[in-house]
């Protein structure tokens, strides 16, 4: 494991404990439990989607938002403009040290396209069941799981848990010894599951543009295969759909676009337009 990942790993089970001693699991897992039903995710039949990011800094690019005072709002308009705009859901990252981010995030953007159907993910290095709990009761339909940084028994545990609020799961991994191992715990829960490959090194946070190509044909027929990070221009989503990959996880280039909407719309167009070869990653 990368010392960054060690690092949000540490720094996410301190949260955890923290946030443990304020709310007990119980009453947690019981507010959770009583939640109406988040939005369902609802993957196109034409071929390419992607989960708009909401991430306010980067460790690799800096802050990707202003500081300014209404940051709610801001997150509640840029959740709009991602729903509107054809997102088939809107990650939002939880990490508050490197990320800026924080769970209320999830609450509001939720909150903001509750009416459009689209759901919200909480993106953050989840080490305990717990962290899917919070993060249904702040709204979330879905949570992203990051293998490399659990063992076998917790990343099933979370991934049950998941399953039984109604949470779509998305587990990231980095090589192909992740994405074997994401894989057969993720197709044992899942019919159709979503694997992704995140294509940042955690070592020196530079993206690596050979990862998605290099493994595509490692995946199942049945997982819905997602490209995770270095994807800035429409035409990588046209490249990355002629891997195979049915979905793009888009954060920093939608962040620092001066036109998201347009950007967003533009890359799905591409996606779903590229001769997609009916390779692994295709339900």
């Amino acid at each position: 494991m990368s010392d960054f990942l060690e690092q949000m790993r540490l720094a996410s089970i301190e949260r955890c404990k923290q946030a443990k001693a304020e709310r007990p699991l119980s009453e947690l897992e019981s507010r959770a439990r009583e939640m109406p039903s988040a939005p369902a995710l609802h993957i196109s039949p034409e071929g390419f989607d992607v989960i708009a990011e909401i991430k306010r800094r980067s460790p690799a690019e800096g802050p990707l938002a202003a500081a300014d005072e209404n940051v709610h709002q801001t997150i509640a308009q840029r959740a709009l403009v991602y729903a509107r705009g054809g997102a088939c859901a809107i990650s939002v990252l939880t990490e508050p040290s490197r990320f800026d981010g924080d769970l209320n995030h999830v609450s509001v953007a939720s909150a903001a396209v509750e009416s459009l159907g689209v759901p919200v993910m909480r993106k953050d290095f989840l080490v305990d069941p717990y962290q899917v709990f919070e993060a249904r009761v702040a709204g979330a339909g879905g949570v992203l799981l990051i293998t490399r940084m659990l063992s076998d028994a917790q990343l099933g545990e979370m991934f049950d848990v998941a399953s039984e609020l109604g949470l779509f799961v998305l587990v990231e991994a980095f090589d192909k010894d992740d994405l074997h191992r994401s894989q057969a715990i993720a197709t044992a829960r899942h019919a159709t599951p979503m694997v992704g490959v995140n294509t940042r090194d955690l070592t020196t946070l530079k993206i690596d543009p050979t990862r998605l190509r290099a493994l595509a044909a490692q995946y199942f027929d049945n997982v819905i295969a997602v490209a995770e990070s270095g994807l800035v221009e429409p035409d990588d989503a046209g490249r990355v759909a002629s891997y195979g990959y049915r979905v793009g996880l888009v954060g920093t280039a939608l962040m620092k676009s001066a036109a998201p909407m347009e950007l967003l719309q533009a890359m799905l167009w591409n996606g779903r337009t590229q001769n997609i070869h009916m390779a692994p990653g295709h339900a």
